[in-house]
């Protein structure tokens, strides 16, 4: 009796363990009750991707709220263990640390890093700022700039990369994931040409920012960025690069300084009133501060709205 009453505690406890490995790592962990994929993205762009991709087949956790600017982000335990636990991971690595290390751990088959799709280019200033002069958020492990959601053209490689792996790893869906792709796809396409037209014939070609977020969106319209801070868009400029940035307002014709929604607008305002230039916003959509309201599309063009007026756009 003793015997059976041992065997039966034995075999209880064998299957609580189970239960609790389960709970902790195993495939049951990846979908939710009603059979989605659970997807965690690491800010704004990732998620937006993997909201407009996903569809209704997923449950998309973001990890950089609302409003938030992402890259100072230190994840909270129950955040990593939904990054260990997700059946889905789309992220940018290099950009948020904490991210990539609780990637590191992940036991998700199914990550999908952007730079893989889209690898990263350095961006420099010219001149440089006591921050030492990069251009970009270069964060340890950083190869380069990571805004590359700023140009349509890359990001809409990122989402083809989402998309493949979401039919990976819910195969039963797999085909309203390609088709969310080609529609993503096929609207970024349009934004594309909307800023190759709306930037035809402009005055000039050169803009002032707080930072240095648009290398790639400079890049691919042949623009030319002229930022007050490379690494860190909050601190002071050298007066080496406000001599820079006064030349290049008088040699181009500049009128206007653009600062960003996340970060204090002062030190672009301070740089304007100095320099006898207008301000206004040019949004790196690292963040929006109200997904119900505005959206990846939205900011984008407002941002071309914006770059027009302060570029003297014909059309």
């Amino acid at each position: 009796m003793m015997i059976r009453r041992s065997s039966i505690a034995l075999a209880a406890t064998a299957a609580v363990g189970a239960l609790l490995l389960t709970a902790c790592g195993g495939s049951s962990s990846a979908t939710t009750g009603d059979g989605r994929l659970k997807v965690v993205a690491s800010f704004y762009p990732m998620e937006f991707l993997a909201e407009q991709i996903g569809g209704g087949h997923v449950q998309v956790t973001g990890l950089t709220a609302a409003g938030v600017e992402p890259h100072d982000l230190e994840l909270k335990a129950k955040q990593v263990a939904a990054v260990q636990s997700a059946g889905a991971v789309v992220y940018l690595k290099g950009l948020q640390p904490s991210v990539d290390k609780a990637v590191a751990g992940t036991h998700s088959q199914h990550v999908v890093d952007a730079t893989a799709a889209s690898p990263l280019v350095d961006h420099h200033l010219d001149e440089g700022t006591e921050e030492g002069g990069e251009a970009g958020h270069e964060h340890p492990g950083a190869a380069g700039d990571p805004h590359i959601w700023l140009d349509p053209t890359r990001y809409a490689a990122v989402a083809q990369s989402v998309g493949a792996e979401f039919a990976k790893a819910d195969p039963a869906h797999a085909a309203d994931y390609r088709h969310n792709t080609d529609e993503l796809v096929a609207r970024l396409t349009a934004l594309d040409t909307e800023f190759r037209d709306g930037l035809q014939g402009v005055k000039t070609k050169t803009f002032v920012t707080s930072h240095a977020a648009f290398g790639y969106l400079a890049d691919h319209y042949g623009l030319e960025q002229v930022a007050i801070n490379g690494v860190d868009p909050e601190a002071e400029p050298t007066p080496a690069r406000l001599a820079t940035i006064q030349q290049a307002a008088r040699d181009h014709g500049v009128g206007t300084v653009f600062f960003e929604t996340l970060v204090d607008p002062r030190l672009a305002e301070t740089v304007a009133h100095d320099l006898g230039l207008r301000t206004a916003v040019l949004d790196p959509i690292e963040g929006v501060k109200d997904p119900a309201t505005a959206d990846y599309f939205s900011v984008m063009k407002q941002n071309l709205t914006n770059l027009q007026a302060a570029l003297g756009a014909t059309s």
